[in-house]
């Protein structure tokens, strides 16, 4: 049996086990309180979702000009995942979060916007006096309320049913930029699968092509434009899941719905700039769309950054403790030493060792996280279960992720100056010189 070190408890009066059920509360859960029947409930529901929504894409832009669009909206979606990706490399989440979010964006999501928007467009032009400012207040009040609520509903649910995948604003950045990455992805095929139709209607006539116009603004110029609004609101529920838990339960309402609000203005604004004249469209795209995604990318960079220095400060405790190497919050706390741990471990033990020396960063990190929110006292009731169950996690793994650590850790270490050893002045004569027998000092380099 293996002996386990002792560990630093960030909460050393709360007792093992705090919270748990106790004898004669636990119970066979009902058919429909079971995990399973809830995920083939959500994944059906997606599924219908897709299919409804693929059928109303097709009617409205015809099956040719679906596959177009499908090919071109597909373009910007790998690299706006890898980019959330990389973002999360630090603790990355589970990626069934990130196919659930990525299908209710382009499914469920995209759905409701659909049918909403076209429903209030349909009622403002049938009962206003001004039927032809349907469109407009359309896109400029109605979308971004329907499209910015259907987006956040993906947040919500993770942040209520997978709360211990959501920790902080990098996991609601992630979350959020993936939805509206898949909300992004259908609506492109439906806006450039029409514009082929138009191209279609107009062959001949000697005009632009609507279809490259279209696929400039929307693919090169600004497929971030939907993850950009929707993150506003990710980095309202990730301060949120920040926040103490039973302290200020007003704060943690309102963050996200500040949030979401203010993702809705953003996406107002921008839905709104055509209306600004000519150039309202490259105005409202350089003084705000930019700037913005300038700010969010630096928020969430910097983000990432602390939580290496989260891991390289919070480590040392369990590394005392014989939890973790001596040497493992540095090479933890550095992504270049991690990748290079990964890599050792891939060449001396294959593939099954790199994913376990993969898979022991990961759990460190989370360690390191957990300890940080507990001792600021923002860790939940089940703090010492998890922490445990983590701490057994690495030891499960040590004996192949010490080794490639530490191997690491060697080879990114900051060089160390050494200062010349000065040995004493050499006088001419053989009285003054140093004995030939001690080594050190006949053969030192800096002797003079």
């Amino acid at each position: 049996m293996a002996t386990y070190p002792s560990y630093p408890n960030a909460f050393p009066h709360a007792q093992p086990g705090a919270g748990a059920p106790g004898p004669g509360t636990l119970r066979h859960p009902r058919w429909w309180e079971r995990k399973a029947v809830h995920a083939w409930a959500l994944v059906s529901l997606l599924a219908l979702s897709g299919l409804v929504i693929l059928a109303l894409v097709r009617e409205q832009t015809g099956t040719e000009g679906f596959l177009v669009g499908l090919c071109l909206a597909v373009l910007p979606v790998p690299l706006l995942i890898a980019a959330f990706r990389w973002l999360d490399r630090v603790a990355p989440g589970p990626w069934r979060n990130l196919l659930f979010s990525f299908a209710w964006g382009a499914c469920a999501a995209a759905l409701i916007a659909i049918v909403a928007n076209s429903f209030a467009t349909h009622w403002i032009a049938t009962n206003s006096a001004d039927p032809s400012n349907a469109d407009t207040l359309g896109a400029t009040v109605i979308a971004p309320i329907v499209e910015e609520s259907a987006k956040a509903c993906a947040v919500l649910l993770i942040f209520l049913f997978r709360r211990r995948d959501f920790t902080g604003i990098v996991d609601g950045v992630v979350i959020a930029g993936v939805t509206a990455t898949g909300f992004a992805f259908t609506e492109n095929i439906l806006y450039l699968g029409n514009a082929f139709g138009t191209d279609r209607l107009n062959s001949g006539t000697g005009m632009a092509s609507v279809t490259a116009a279209t696929f400039f603004v929307r693919i090169v110029m600004s497929p971030f434009a939907h993850p950009l609004f929707t993150v506003l609101t990710g980095i309202g529920f990730g301060v949120a899941a920040w926040t103490a838990p039973g302290r200020g339960p007003v704060r943690r309402v309102l963050l996200p719905i500040a949030g979401l609000l203010l993702a809705m203005g953003m996406h107002a604004t921008w839905n709104g700039s055509s209306a600004f004249g000519q150039f309202g469209f490259f105005g409202v795209y350089a003084l705000f769309m930019m700037p913005a995604f300038g700010l969010l990318t630096w928020l969430a960079i910097g983000t990432r950054q602390r939580e290496l220095r989260t891991v390289r400060s919070e480590l040392p405790a369990y590394a005392v403790a014989g939890w973790v190497g001596p040497d493992e919050p540095f090479a933890l706390g550095s992504m270049r030493a991690r990748r290079l741990a990964r890599e050792f471990a891939q060449h001396h033990g294959g593939k099954e060792t790199g994913k376990v020396v993969a898979q022991y960063q990961q759990y460190a990190t989370s360690l390191a996280l957990l300890r940080h929110r507990g001792r600021r006292g923002r860790a939940g009731t089940d703090y010492v279960v998890r922490e445990r169950e983590l701490l057994d996690e690495l030891w499960a793994r040590r004996h192949a992720a010490r080794p490639a650590l530490a191997y690491a850790s060697r080879a990114t270490a900051p060089p160390v100056w050494v200062p010349p050893v000065y040995a004493g002045p050499v006088f001419a004569g053989p009285v003054a010189q140093f004995p030939a027998h001690n080594a050190h000092t006949a053969h030192n380099p800096y002797r003079y």
